[in-house]
């Protein structure tokens, strides 16, 4: 019996169903990852100035501390300070101290008197009351403060600190003091070169840090700060007295002794860091809005190579955690950086669902603990087709891939996650093609950070055939599943007739790939 003409639908029971090889179009991607960001970076410090790291190798590489001063302060000649002596702070407010040395030492009031002292220990505060060593009956007489406790043959100590020069103390209140170590310049740099650079480093890296950290020191000058001139922390240089000396940079002090970095005759801002990253940066590369200074341009630091802080991350970040830290407005949808010609980041721009928000590079070092302002935002996301692909066929998935040179896409399969490919992005995309033989999963990778995984439906290919005699069916369903069950449709409101004894259709073929 003939069969006219009519609209057969066939449905295979897998769960999913979908047409032949060269049938429906890919639905355009519309499932897509929450994106996952990462931050990668070069270097530690701020940029500016001397890289400790960077001085260290070319010392290692046969250069003078006078030429590596010379390389990263561009256009300075090495001369002779204006100062000698300096006033550092060392104890900002405290009730009281306790000063000592292990020998006879001197205590001077603000009228100039001298008041000798035995070795030991004396506990100094507000109320100090000075009592005669060679006459313990007399009365303890009140000095005129400020006070200042000078050595005699050995140095004095603060609180079980030695310090060298002498120790002065001012009254801040009817409660309160300040101490601070009046002390000669290069004795100072005794405390502060092992603070800042390790002891081991080469000799002309120590003798550039004793000149960069005394050309620091005479830059930064705070005399109306309250009766010192310098910090004994981070605000100027750490400075960490007596306990902390070493021979190697005391050598490397005396051999560059009262030598400072000069820019046309003034003693010039010898900024200095730990790490480059493999290029100083310049002022207005970390401020922008600064007038040009001719001595803290950008340099090439190629020896930096030998810091484990050149390169560091990559580090992830959630969404969630990386809006807080970029006060993003609403739910974080995308980072973008604009960054100097050094590479250290100028102002950061996060897109949120509610708007965008703008912060400087070091407003973002501050917020996320970076360690420097040369870092990239990286992104990664993923989209996939929101239909299922039919088997057999290509799809492309649509990616997201910043801050990355080449990324790997990624398959879940019954082994875990493999490598299918690895992609270039090109201006931050991917776009990578796909054929499963199953559903699965996806997702990008950059070193050991992930975007979340999408996933990619796979329909079986149902294809129904009719011999030329159309006398009946017959079909294959890809990939071959046990079980699979075909049912003949026919579409309502179509015409033609249907055999009233159809004959058997031909068994349906399952093949694999």
């Amino acid at each position: 019996m003939s069969i006219r003409p009519f609209a057969i639908v066939l449905v295979a029971a897998l769960g999913l169903a979908g047409a032949g090889p060269g049938g429906s179009k890919t639905a355009p991607p519309t499932i897509r990852t929450q994106p996952t960001f990462f931050i990668t970076g070069h270097g530690w410090g701020h940029g500016l100035g001397m890289g400790q790291y960077g001085a260290y190798g070319y010392a290692q590489h046969g250069w003078t501390y006078d030429r590596i001063i010379k390389h990263y302060y561009t256009g300075t000649t090495i001369g002779q300070a204006p100062v000698s002596r300096v006033r550092v702070l060392l104890v900002d407010s405290a009730k009281q101290v306790t000063i000592s040395s292990k020998l006879p030492f001197q205590v001077v009031d603000a009228a100039g008197s001298k008041h000798a002292l035995n070795a030991g220990s004396l506990t100094v505060g507000p109320g100090y009351k000075y009592t005669d060593p060679t006459n313990l009956q007399a009365k303890p007489t009140v000095l005129p403060y400020p006070l200042e406790f000078r050595p005699g043959a050995t140095a004095l100590a603060l609180n079980g600190r030695g310090y060298r020069g002498s120790l002065r103390v001012l009254k801040l209140s009817a409660t309160k003091v300040r101490i601070v170590n009046v002390v000669d310049l290069d004795l100072y740099l005794r405390g502060v070169v092992p603070s800042e650079m390790p002891k081991s480093w080469a000799p002309e890296a120590l003798k550039a840090q004793a000149v960069a950290a005394r050309s620091y020191a005479l830059s930064h000058l705070h005399p109306s700060n309250g009766g010192f001139d310098l910090y004994s922390d981070t605000r100027d240089q750490v400075y960490l007295g007596i306990p902390h000396e070493a021979p190697s940079t005391t050598a490397a002090v005396n051999a560059t002794a009262g030598q400072v970095a000069l820019y046309k005759g003034k003693v010039a801002s010898t900024y200095f860091f730990s790490t480059s990253g493999g290029r100083t940066a310049s002022i207005q590369d970390l401020y922008p809005d600064s007038p040009p200074v001719p001595y803290l341009v950008s340099v090439p630091d190629p020896y930096d190579t030998i810091s484990p802080y050149h390169d560091w991350g990559p580090y992830r970040y959630t969404a969630q955690k990386l809006a807080r830290g970029l006060k993003s407005l609403g739910k974080l949808l995308d980072v973008q950086t604009v960054a100097a010609s050094s590479g250290r980041v100028q102002s950061v721009v996060a897109t949120g669902s509610k708007g965008q928000a703008t912060a400087t590079g070091n407003e973002v070092r501050s917020a996320l603990g970076l360690r420097s302002t040369w870092f990239q935002v990286g992104v990664l996301a993923l989209g996939a087709p929101s239909t299922p692909l039919t088997y057999g066929t290509k799809t492309a998935l649509s990616g997201t891939a910043r801050g990355c040179t080449s990324v790997q896409l990624q398959q879940l399969d019954s082994d875990g996650w493999k490598t299918v490919s690895t992609l270039t992005p090109r201006g931050g995309a991917v776009a990578p093609k796909v054929r499963p033989s199953q559903s699965s999963q996806f997702r990008l990778v950059v070193g050991t950070i992930a975007s979340d995984p999408v996933p990619v439906a796979v329909a079986p290919s149902v294809r129904l055939r009719a011999p030329a005699d159309l006398t009946g069916f017959w079909g294959t369903v890809k990939p071959r599943t046990a079980g699979t069950t075909v049912t003949i449709q026919r579409q309502a409101g179509r015409t033609g007739t249907v055999p009233e004894a159809a004959p058997e259709p031909e068994p349906f073929l399952g093949t694999d790939p």
